[in-house]
């Protein structure tokens, strides 16, 4: 066997799969344990119409009437190893926690990552703070079994008296030098914590669809909790960024939307991508 060979077979093939359906519905046909991770941009309850969508309205009892049954299946899908994550804003999350602690457990409660964008209105006129944030609520199955991989992001480069950081292995490394003093280093890069910082959407990214997100979030996700050849869900696609990170990063995916402008956008993408 030629090295040639030996790197196609070390590549996984990847599928993707894309649904113009319920979400709820979808789900009840797949097989339960089968899912590694589950990351979805979901209704936020604004009662908002926007330009592909109806939200939900901010109502307690509407908002759990929808995602109850929803996230008991995506409990029931996901593996033993398997993570959620599922983004929202600061209007919901509250009681997106509660239904999420009945359903996965208050002790698989992982982190609630707050995602930080840019805004270019400045002077926009408001009687309260700019709400230039996101929540993502994340959960695993059962924690200590599930996967994990440390992801880190550049930052100011800054010195670091008590270790070395080792781009290889990505991980500081205590160092001595010859007359046994701890040596300052420089660090340019650092583990990522629950407070990203990542622009809104770039304008080469943009597909027209009004609450799309951007592609390096998503990735920061999937890269943390699954590896090459896993098979990721989105079950409120959209615009299909999820799909196309799978595609980039080597995972399998499966995803729907009952909107079918989000399913013609997604598979567009997926083509795109693969050409």
């Amino acid at each position: 066997m030629n090295n040639a060979e030996q790197s196609q077979l070390t590549i996984p093939r990847v599928t993707s799969s894309v649904f113009c359906s319920d979400n709820l519905e979808l789900m009840k046909t797949i097989e339960s344990n089968t899912i590694d991770l589950i990351y979805c941009d979901i209704l936020y309850g604004t009662g908002r119409k926007f330009k592909d969508y109806q939200d939900l309205k901010p109502i307690r009892s509407e908002i759990e009437k929808h995602y109850i049954p929803r996230i008991k299946e995506m409990y029931r899908i996901l593996k033993p190893t398997g993570s959620i994550y599922l983004q929202m804003d600061c209007k919901i999350s509250h009681w997106m926690r509660y239904m999420l602690d009945d359903v996965f457990g208050y002790n698989n409660f992982q982190n609630e990552i707050i995602w930080h964008y840019k805004n270019s209105a400045l002077k926009a006129k408001s009687n309260k703070f700019r709400q230039n944030t996101d929540t993502i609520i994340y959960y695993v199955k059962e924690k200590g079994k599930h996967i994990w991989n440390d992801v880190y992001e550049k930052c100011e480069p800054y010195k670091n008296s008590k270790h070395k950081f080792n781009p290889i292995t990505k991980k500081a490394e205590r160092q001595r030098n010859e007359n046994g003093k701890i040596e300052y280093f420089m660090v340019e890069e650092r583990k990522c914590d629950n407070l990203i910082q990542i622009n809104a959407l770039n304008s080469s990214e943009q597909v027209g669809y009004q609450t799309q997100k951007p592609k390096e979030l998503i990735k920061r996700f999937i890269l943390a909790s699954t590896n090459e050849g896993d098979l990721v869900a989105d079950f409120y696609m959209g615009s299909g960024t999820t799909a196309e990170v799978c595609k980039d990063l080597n995972r399998n995916f499966i995803g729907c939307d009952i909107n079918p402008r989000a399913v013609e956008i997604t598979l567009k993408r997926l083509n795109d991508a693969r050409s």
